[in-house]
């Protein structure tokens, strides 16, 4: 029975009742103390009343009424279990919400809005030296509020100035930046475009070649300021550029490539008068603030549109998760990806805090930084963490002021570990995606879940978790054309509803590539959903868990086989440091099998007899990765995920490889060293896997 029918049969109950003149109160109170107490303990409540009928019936209601109750508890037993346990914190975390969406209601309602360069200029009256940025890179420096907004209006006049082109042609184009080390000019770079109503393109500096050329042409930018540090990746594809009339710049003072410009000498003798805000009053809430990159991982990079609306919201999260302006924020995640520029820079901007700017994560120096600096709170993303408690343990683990974490993709396992180490640090993970319409935030603190939703949060947000096909990575259909919902526990495709105050904007570019993300019919005709690509489950308390992302698996034996489970298990074998692990295709065979890439603890060695023991008594016999490869460091992309792609390319080719590479053999039980005549034996089929 459907929460609806439920619903009406309970009111129907309550009405029948009413009508035969019987109390109806004991029937309502039966159901809340069911709520909050869980069906056997009120299932026994009720018992010891009926029981004790003879002795207490000059005040038990009617035995009609003790029947109703009994029966509506029966057909209300899976709806909503323990569901009142967590409202306290759904009406809090619910109000929270409703005071950020007035707030920037009101923000967004104003001519012209109030966007966050607003709440930029008005921290520079307000507190002009106080510290804002602090940037431990080369060059480590502190700066305020003040000194970043005269630099902010620097780069305004000048910008203003080479935007505008034949007739102000170029000018609300977007400007892309290429950025390594020079971080605080090309922060003031994009305030000052800001200033002027223009968004930025933050491209991710380790791109080289055709999908460099693509990122700057997507976004429609017509003006491209590089770091200096990225001269040999910019000098590639130089011609491309100016065969489209691209115009280059450095942020330094001289420019060593022909063609190139650079922009310090400009900044330098600009004036750092305030920048009119009327050369912005065309920006609405709609309007694109940055082009923030997708990995790529299924293509070329996509340029995602933020807009101001979207960057209001998301500066916000700091707050709503309890930070404060007295705060010290510490992040190493980079200012291309949204994590580190809206929620670290903007969500310090907008509070009043101080930001910690780390240019590379350092396992060894993190604790050292956040003593030295007075951090309070921290940006993750899961493998951070991971990174840190891998280090080794010192006495001062726990000597820091660090009180609040926030970011996403950290495994439960971690999580405790971290909490156990380095003290009860208040962790709130989060689920989005750049391009996304709907997030989720864990703020019960459920140790391994990476969001809550509860019936009021799902009236505001709706969503829903679909069966999907895992072969066309599409969601499946019922008989009248709709998407098949899975139920609590179950995992299901995430589709977040597509609504006025949940838009998708999507990308820059061709509107087929932002058609392609978008489901419809997905409850009923007509309706609009956004396709995450992501997989998860939710418990009947509203607790989220992810599952997986679609292509971060692969399919053997005619099984689907998740490398994050596989990962998960192979963890915990006490000589493996780190793993990754991918699906290879091998001659002959359909599907992919499994191949892990695996880095040994210091000082251990590889034991394959324990790791074929391991894994057989915990994965499944298709899940079992046929393959290891034991390398010095796993490689890892600048946010912290594990590259694959390279990984699957080599496959277990002996004669490319240089790593050691074993292979399951179940024989033997163990993992034997792969010799070329093994790899020869099983590129022929003669090796059964």
């Amino acid at each position: 029975m459907g929460v609806p029918q439920q619903l009406a049969f309970l009111l129907l109950l309550l009405l029948l009742l009413w009508g035969l003149g019987q109390p109806a109160w004991l029937a309502a109170m039966a159901v809340a103390l069911h709520w909050l107490l869980g069906g056997t303990a009120c299932c026994v409540l009720l018992s010891l009343a009926v029981l004790m009928q003879p002795w207490l019936s000059h005040w038990v209601p009617h035995w009609l009424t003790l029947v109703a109750t009994s029966l509506a508890l029966i057909l209300l037993r899976t709806w909503p279990p323990l569901g009142l346990c967590w409202l306290p914190a759904d009406v809090a975390f619910l109000t929270k919400i409703f005071r950020l969406g007035w707030n920037v209601g009101v923000r967004l309602s104003q001519q012209p809005v109030d966007s966050f360069v607003d709440t930029f200029e008005r921290q520079a009256q307000v507190q002009p030296a106080r510290v804002f940025l602090v940037w431990t890179g080369p060059g480590a420096r502190s700066v305020t509020f003040g000194e970043l907004d005269a630099w902010a209006c620097r780069a305004a006049w000048v910008l203003k100035a080479e935007l505008g082109g034949p007739m102000g042609l170029y000018f609300g184009k977007p400007v892309a930046l290429l950025v390594a080390s020079q971080i605080i000019p090309a922060l003031s770079l994009w305030l000052g475009l800001a200033k002027l109503g223009c968004p930025a393109a933050w491209i991710n500096p380790h791109g080289r070649g055709v999908p460099l050329v693509h990122s700057v042409l997507s976004s429609g930018a017509q003006l491209l300021v590089v770091d200096p540090d990225l001269r040999e990746s910019l000098e590639e594809i130089l011609p491309k550029l100016q065969a489209e009339n691209i115009r280059c710049f450095y942020f330094s003072h001289t420019s060593p490539t022909p063609g190139v410009g650079a922009m310090g000498a400009a900044l330098d003798a600009a004036p750092p008068d305030p920048v009119p805000a009327d050369l912005r009053t065309g920006i609405t809430r709609r309007s694109p603030a940055l082009f923030i990159y997708t990995s790529g991982t299924t293509g070329l990079p996509k340029p995602a549109i933020i807009t101001h609306e979207q960057i209001l919201r998301m500066s916000g999260m700091l707050s709503l998760c309890g930070a404060t302006a007295d705060d010290v924020v510490y992040t190493v995640l980079p200012l291309y990806h949204t994590m580190g520029l809206v929620l670290g820079v903007l969500g310090c901007l907008e509070l009043g805090a101080t930001c910690v700017l780390v240019p590379k994560f350092s396992a060894s120096s993190f604790w050292d930084d956040c003593r030295q600096h007075g951090v309070t709170v921290i940006l993750y993303v899961g493998e951070v963490l991971r990174y840190l408690c891998n280090t080794p343990q010192q006495p001062e683990d726990r000597k820091h002021t660090v009180r609040l974490a926030m970011g996403n993709g950290l495994r439960a396992d971690v999580w405790k570990t971290f909490q156990q180490r380095f003290g009860p640090i208040r962790i709130w993970e989060l689920y989005g995606s750049t391009e996304g319409n709907l997030g989720f935030v864990n703020y019960p603190g459920r140790c391994g879940a990476l969001g809550k939703t509860s019936f009021f949060l799902r009236v505001l947000s709706p969503f829903e978790l679909v069966q999907c096909d895992r072969e066309t990575e599409e969601p499946v259909r019922d008989n009248k054309g709709f998407c098949v919902p899975v139920g609590p526990g179950e995992t299901g495709l995430l589709l977040t509803q597509v609504l006025g105050r949940h838009p998708f904007v999507g990308y820059c570019g061709p509107r087929e590539q932002s058609e392609r993300k978008l489901v419809r019919d997905v409850r009923r005709t007509g309706d609009v959903y956004y396709n995450s690509g992501d997989t998860m489950a939710m418990d009947r308390e509203g607790f989220l868990y992810f599952r997986d992302r679609l292509g971060d698996t692969f399919r053997w034996k005619g099984e689907n086989v998740s490398t994050r489970e596989v990962e998960g298990v192979l963890s915990q074998v006490d000589f493996l440091q780190a793993v990754n692990v991918y699906g290879v295709s091998v001659p002959g065979c359909e599907g992919k099998v499994g191949m892990a890439a695996v880095q040994l603890v210091p000082g251990q060695t590889f034991d394959g007899q324990k790791l074929y023991q391991h894994v057989r008594a915990w994965l499944p016999a298709y899940a079992a990765p046929h393959f290891i490869r034991i390398q010095d460091t796993l490689e890892i992309t600048s946010t912290f995920k594990f590259v694959k792609n390279r990984l699957v390319h080599e496959g277990f080719n002996v004669g490319f490889v240089i790593d050691p590479l074993f292979i399951l053999d179940h024989r033997a039980q163990t993992f034997l060293p792969l010799t070329p005549d093994i790899y020869q034996a099983v590129c022929e089929g003669t090796w059964r896997l």
